[in-house]
């Protein structure tokens, strides 16, 4: 049978990953859906993408773009160290790439480059990393930066009136555009919850990996997640994005 596996947001935490997969046991007809954010906080972001592009030769994977992610491919491209990226994990994802060759370097550039910002599936569930906010969905978005920022999606999801039903005209256009619709880029943590969030037909999979938390993933049709230990535990002397 064939499953389709969410990951949340990884950060630099290749031996999270690692774990989280050894849990999973991966059959060979799984398909793997990464919701980006791939790099900055842990010090491993380099070796995460070797991991993973070494990975979707054996499995079916879709790899979803996140913020972090632009501002790791625009270095990569164009070697500039865009201040605020520097601060808020950049730092240690150049330093991952101290010792990695020019060639792997491009590599990783071109795995950049393929990411996806979105990705629609044969049942209508919709993944991508942050969220859209054009009613119309993200294929008639006109700021595709919402893509790997946008928050609002989830906040509307997580707030909304439980009273309103779908076919009332009150309720939000962009959530009947698909059946469920998977994110990251917004922390559960913030809620203080440390495993996968529903919000209407929203999931939240960013359970702080790059913080003090775990990284998850989850089995779409039957809604089991599995996850990490708490990932500093994994990287007892860094602090990865907890500063």
């Amino acid at each position: 049978m064939k499953r389709t596996i969410v990951f949340g947001d990884i950060h630099g935490g290749l031996k999270a990953l690692v774990q989280l997969l050894e849990g999973v046991t991966l059959s060979e007809n799984d398909r793997l859906v990464f919701l980006g954010d791939y790099v900055d906080g842990w010090s491993e972001s380099a070796q995460v993408i070797d991991f993973l592009i070494a990975l979707s030769q054996k499995h079916e994977c879709i790899f979803i773009k996140g913020n972090h992610d632009v501002w790791c491919q625009e270095w990569l491209e164009k070697d500039v160290v865009n201040e605020i990226w520097f601060l808020h994990g950049g730092k240690s994802t150049i330093e991952s790439y101290q010792s990695i060759a020019n060639t792997t370097k491009q590599k990783h550039l071109d795995f950049f480059n393929a990411m996806k910002d979105y990705f629609v599936d044969e049942n209508n569930n919709l993944y991508i990393h942050a969220g859209f906010s054009s009613m119309h969905g993200p294929s008639k978005e006109h700021y595709q930066t919402n893509f790997s920022w946008d928050r609002t999606l989830w906040e509307m999801a997580l707030t909304m009136d439980n009273r309103i039903k779908k076919d009332s005209l009150s309720y939000p256009k962009r959530l009947l555009l698909f059946n469920e619709i998977y994110i990251g880029h917004t922390p559960t943590l913030h809620y203080d919850v440390d495993v996968p969030m529903q919000g209407c037909n929203v999931w939240n999979i960013d359970t702080g990996a790059g913080f003090h938390g775990k990284l998850s993933c989850i089995d779409v049709e039957t809604k089991v997640f599995w996850q990490s230990d708490v990932v500093q535990t994994l990287y007892e002397n860094e602090k990865g994005r907890n500063k």
